[in-house]
This record gives structure tokens, C-alpha cells and sequence, in this order.
């Protein structure tokens, strides 16, 4: 039996992740030192017994329920025993390669150009199952890590799963890349969904053997560059992104153009609006105003109407009377006038009987009757013409009709005043006075003549065949037949 060991622990490396410890006989009193980022596991018979996390343990039966039941304690507490301690390393193990050792053959999609790539990366890896990675990886050897420059272990996990790595990159790495529409010139940007893609295809397989992959990196594709088909790819590659390059900028301006139209047809359209209501309010106020002034011209034409009715009235009202008294006092006269007359014939008569020859005297008295008879008929004549003047100022004047004008436009009737149609909303040409005229060169109101005082336009229309001056509206010379 060798030299019992009094305290067993592991302070090698973290590049190592199963290590042996090399006393295999061990008593009751021997202390196990098991630190944070490890594990220790005692193997007796070829048997895995209990399995110690962190901590400091004394090799007591009460520790090692499975040991006690194994050990034959002939002898007190300190009966040797012999078996195996297994330390594991529960630590990370941080960037360690892996690479393809054959290239991977991928056939462009788009061309059918075969080419070969290369790939390579780093993972990280770490013990999940520590008992699954001694029974089924580790065996009876003296440990184990990654890479093979440990010479005390006869083999290395990178050995292990070489075969495993590589066969899953080339099996999914042309696939991915197919499957995800990546570009082989564009392939460096797409390097982390590559990577997730064959971390899920690889990570089952060390699994199984008790390891895990926190993490997994595909940091490298190499490209054949120097391969007469990746150029060829290279060339389509270029051509077919200067076609996208092509559509892209032919889609910007088309959506340039797309969006400039429909801003032109919404501001002339908001345009349009804005005209449209500005002449709609335009059309209110001057529908208002004329409504007005239409109002105030009908109040006005009914108040003239009404004081020319009350004169009217009132003319005809002194007239009856002044001409009825009138006719009274010409009845009045004539009545003295004929008694007048009587009253001289009778004295005529009278004196004629009583003196005989006293005729002077009864002429006398007839001259005298006929002249009062003659100057009362000059008063009733002059009462008469009196009376007939009277009744001819007292009656009303004939009423004054109100000028009516037409609309150019609609034809309807519209006040004197109106400067905009009642209908249809037409701007009114004010009225030419008479005597006045507009010239239709320079568009003044000027005095009728034979030439416009302003602009020297002449008014009147000579033939041009004779020279003879036409009257206005002439469709023919009256002088020698010439259509005008």
C-alpha cells in the first residue's frame, strides 16, 4: 500500500477539465479541498460514488455514505482504504479553435458556379455533467483538456470532436448560407446568424458527453480569390448589384415624382378652395350690398310715389275748388251783367217816352250800360283765365318713370343705380349720358364728335370706295352701293 494521502486538492491550470489526483490510498482522517469552480468525484471498484461541490470535507463514513458501505473497518477510525478522486473544472474554457480540415464546395445559387470555402472559428466550452463526462469521455486516464500540448494526457477533447465539428460545418455551412439569401461577397456581414446556425447543429453532440457550448464563433470564410469561377461570381455579383443600384434610384425618383404630383395636386387643389371661397364671399358681399341698395331704391321710389300720390291729391283737391269758385262768380257776373244790360235798355226806354227827343241822353245811358257790362265781362275773363292758370299749376306734374337698364349678361331688369346684376352677379357698365359717347380705343366717356378728344380715334365711318360719310350702323354706302 502507498503513502496515505492527508489532504487531497487541485491547483493545476484552467486548460485542463478532468484531472486525476495521483494517491489512490486514503484513511478517514484525510481532508478533501474541493475549490468554487470545481468538483470532485470518488471512484472505488470502478465505481462512481458521491460527488462534492465546493467545500472542505473529512473522509468520514458520514460524508461518503456509499464509501462506508464499502470499506471492511477492521481497525478503529483510521482504517486505510483505496480509491480514486477525480477533480473536474466547472470553468469556461474561453476562444479554443476548431477549423475545417478539408474546403467546403458551394455552388452559387444564382449561377451554378461551383467554388471551395474555408471555414474557421473559436467556441467556448465547459463541463455540464461531471459524472457523464468521466464515465463516458474520461475513463481511466489520467485527465483530459482541450488541446493535446499536455503530455501527461493521452488524448485531448479537440481530437475528440474534430470529427464531429467538421462534419456539421460542412454538412450546414452551404445550406445556411443558401437558406438565409447571402451573397458570398457580403457573407462577413451575416458571420453571427452563420454561427447560431451551426452552434445548434453542433451543440447535441457534446451534450451528449456532458459538455456544453455557451458560445460558438464562425470568425472566418475564406474565399478562393485567386479561383477563376469566384471571379466570375465576382463579376455577376458587381453586375447584378449595379441592377439593384439601377432600380433603386429609378424607384427614389419615382417616388419623388409620385409625391411632388400629389403635393401640386393638393395645393392646387387647396388653391382652387381658397379662389373659390374667396369669390363665393366676394359674390355674398356684393349680393349683400345690392340687396341693400335695392332696398333703400324701393323705400325711396315708395316715398317719392307716396309724396307725388299727397301732392297729387292736394293739387287736385285746390283745383275742384278754386275752379268751383270760379264757376259761382262768373254766374255771379253774368247775372250782373244782364241786369246792367236790362237796366239800361229800360232807362232807354223811359226817357225816350218822357222827353221825346232826349235820345242823346238815351244813348248816353246805353253806352254806359254796355261799358259796365264790357268791363265786367274783361273781369269774369280775367277771373276765368285766372282760375283755368290756377288749376293748370295746381295739377301735378306727369310722374317721372324710373330709367330701367338690362343686364349684358341675363337680360334682367335692374335699377338705374345697380353696379352688379340681381341674378347672375354681372359687373354693370354705368350708362353713357346723352350726348356722350365711349370710345373703344382707349375706353373713356367723352363728348360726341367725329374724333375721340383723348385718344384721337375717329368716330365717324367713311366709304372706303366714294369717301362719303355713313351714319352709324350703315351696312351699305348710300352713295354708291359699297358693302361696308
Amino acid at each position: 500500500m502507498g503513502q496515505i494521502a492527508q489532504i487531497i486538492k487541485y491547483e493545476g491550470d484552467n486548460s485542463t477539465f478532468v484531472w486525476k489526483h495521483p494517491n489512490e490510498d486514503f484513511n478517514s482522517l484525510t481532508e478533501l479541498i474541493v475549490h468554487e469552480s470545481q468538483e470532485a468525484v470518488f471512484f472505488m471498484n470502478g465505481q462512481a460514488l458521491d460527488l462534492f461541490g465546493p467545500g472542505r470535507y473529512t473522509l468520514e463514513t458520514q460524508n461518503i455514505p456509499k464509501l462506508g458501505k464499502l470499506l471492511n473497518r477492521a481497525t478503529g477510525d483510521q482504517t486505510p482504504f483505496h480509491c480514486e478522486v477525480y477533480f473536474i473544472n466547472k470553468t469556461v474554457q474561453m476562444s479554443l479553435k476548431w477549423g475545417t480540415d478539408t474546403k467546403v464546395r458551394y455552388i452559387d445559387p444564382d449561377s451554378g458556379i461551383p467554388v471551395e470555402l474555408g471555414a474557421c472559428g473559436n467556441m467556448n466550452l465547459m463541463v455540464s455533467d461531471s459524472r457523464k463526462l468521466l464515465i463516458k469521455l474520461v475513463g481511466t486516464m489520467n485527465g483530459i483538456a482541450w488541446d493535446d500540448n499536455n503530455i501527461a494526457f493521452s488524448k485531448s477533447l479537440q481530437d475528440c470532436f474534430r470529427p464531429l465539428i467538421s462534419t456539421a460545418v460542412k454538412s450546414n455551412l452551404s445550406t445556411a448560407i443558401k437558406s438565409k439569401n447571402i451573397y458570398l461577397l457580403e457573407i462577413d456581414e451575416h458571420l453571427a446568424e452563420l454561427s447560431e446556425v451551426l452552434k445548434s447543429v453542433i451543440m447535441p453532440g457534446f451534450e451528449e458527453y456532458g459538455l456544453t457550448i455557451p458560445q460558438f464563433y464562425l470568425t472566418t470564410v475564406v474565399l478562393p480569390d485567386n479561383d477563376p469561377n469566384f471571379k466570375r461570381i465576382r463579376e455577376l455579383h458587381t453586375i447584378a448589384l449595379q441592377k439593384r443600384m439601377f432600380e433603386a434610384e429609378a424607384d427614389i425618383r419615382t417616388a419623388k415624382a409620385e409625391a411632388e404630383a400629389r403635393y401640386g395636386t393638393a395645393q392646387a387643389k387647396a388653391e382652387a378652395e381658397i379662389t373659390a371661397a374667396k369669390r363665393q364671399t366676394e359674390l355674398e358681399k356684393q349680393t349683400t350690398q345690392t340687396e341693400i341698395a335695392k332696398r333703400e331704391a324701393e323705400r325711396a321710389v315708395i316715398a317719392a310715389q307716396a309724396e307725388a300720390t299727397a301732392m297729387k291729391a292736394t293739387g287736385f283737391a285746390e283745383a275742384e275748388i278754386m275752379q268751383a269758385k270760379g264757376y259761382n262768380q262768373k254766374d255771379v257776373l253774368q247775372a250782373d251783367v244782364q241786369k246792367a244790360y236790362a237796366e239800361g235798355i229800360g232807362n232807354m226806354g223811359s226817357n225816350g217816352g218822357s222827353a221825346g227827343g232826349g235820345v242823346a241822353s238815351d244813348m248816353v245811358s246805353m253806352v254806359a250800360g254796355m261799358k259796365m257790362a264790357g268791363a265786367m265781362m274783361g273781369q269774369l275773363d280775367n277771373m276765368t283765365g285766372n282760375i283755368g292758370q290756377t288749376v293748370q299749376q295746381s295739377s301735378p306734374a306727369p310722374e317721372k318713370k324710373e330709367t330701367v337698364i338690362k343686364c349684358e349678361k341675363c337680360g334682367a331688369d335692374l335699377p338705374q343705380n345697380a353696379k352688379f346684376c340681381l341674378e347672375c352677379g354681372e359687373k354693370v357698365k354705368p350708362a353713357v349720358p346723352d350726348g356722350m359717347v365711349v370710345c373703344p380705343e382707349c375706353n373713356k366717356t367723352v363728348v360726341k364728335g367725329k374724333f375721340c378728344p383723348e385718344c384721337g380715334h375717329k368716330f365717324v365711318t367713311i366709304c372706303p370706295k366714294c369717301g362719303n360719310e355713313l351714319p352709324e350702323g350703315a351696312k351699305f354706302c348710300l352713295e354708291c352701293g359699297e358693302k361696308i
